[in-house]
């Protein structure tokens, strides 16, 4: 019984006649040796286009990249078929905490210099808070030379919070737009990162506050999350045609070959010979058998 198990999933007969002491060494050695791999499945948060080398500590250097092509970086398995090639970028990391004083004035930082990061498709600023540099998503007026501020107090009366200000959720009057928004107190922008996108604060409900997403559907959030407030910079982004093939290959993106050829392709134009003519007639009458009927059986 257990040599039938075992040789279940090899497809070869267990008979007497045919399975003899080297038989079964050698299918033991294949089924032993056979890894048991499980090709992962794409999604669930997991990002199969590049493989990013953090350092213990946060930086602002340019962190070097490893680009997986598609690839389970385990198993080596093809999991996305449309990743593969494109131009080599590095990552800038974004520090996602904007912690300021949660009494007293805001902590005031200042913007260095705007970047265009190739691993994100919102532009990147470098500001200096003191004698540290961090990375933070640009907004959407955002240059080199202003002055951002950072608080978590929470007023009795709604601030007047200027682009790239950080504030918390419950500081904002209603109808302000806000990226980068905590999940919880203290855990960092989770919420809204892609370019030209923002969410807007609709109302207020007790300690929650009500916000828009960009997909239109509304969050409640606690009124202590920070959000950054504005509209994420390269608001272009959506609207920008690719415009050439050549184009797609450097940003990554590998064609789809043989899914469609334009003459015999599944959704292509099929070339077929005519079809012949088809006569119209009127339909001729029949003339139905004649019936006789008898009384004998």
């Amino acid at each position: 019984m257990a040599l039938n198990r075992l040789f279940a999933g090899l497809s070869i007969a267990v008979t007497p006649s045919v399975l003899g002491r080297r038989t079964i060494q050698i299918a033991a050695i294949n089924y032993a040796s056979k890894p048991n791999l499980v090709k992962p499945k794409p999604g669930f948060g997991k990002s199969y286009r590049r493989i990013v080398h953090f350092p213990e500590e946060y930086t602002v250097k340019p962190l070097e990249v490893t680009n997986l092509a598609g690839r389970d970086p385990v198993s080596g398995r093809v999991v996305a078929k449309g990743i593969g090639g494109g131009i080599k970028h590095k990552y800038h990391w974004i520090n996602w905490f904007r912690d300021g004083p949660t009494e007293g004035p805001p902590q005031e930082e200042k913007v260095i210099q705007i970047l265009e990061c190739g691993c994100r498709t919102a532009h990147v600023a470098l500001v200096a808070v003191g004698d540290k540099l961090k990375y933070i998503l640009a907004t959407e007026n955002m240059k080199a030379g202003d002055i951002i501020k950072t608080s978590r107090h929470l007023p009795r009366i709604p601030v007047r919070a200027n682009e790239g200000d950080a504030y918390v959720l419950g500081a904002l009057p209603t109808g302000t737009l806000v990226h980068c928004i905590e999940k919880e107190p203290g855990q960092g922008g989770l919420y809204v990162h892609a370019a030209g996108t923002y969410g807007t604060i609709l109302r207020k409900q007790d300690d929650r506050v009500i916000v828009q997403m960009p997909s239109k559907r509304p969050f409640s959030f606690s009124q202590y999350c920070m959000a950054v407030v504005g509209r994420l910079s390269n608001i272009e982004h959506g609207t920008t045609p690719i415009g050439s093939p050549q184009r797609n290959r450097w940003l990554g993106n590998r064609p789809r070959s043989g899914l469609w050829r334009r003459k015999d392709g599944r959704h292509g134009r099929k070339i077929k010979p005519p079809k012949p003519v088809k006569e119209i007639t009127h339909p001729t009458k029949f003339p139905l058998p004649t019936i006789q009927l008898n009384m004998h059986p």
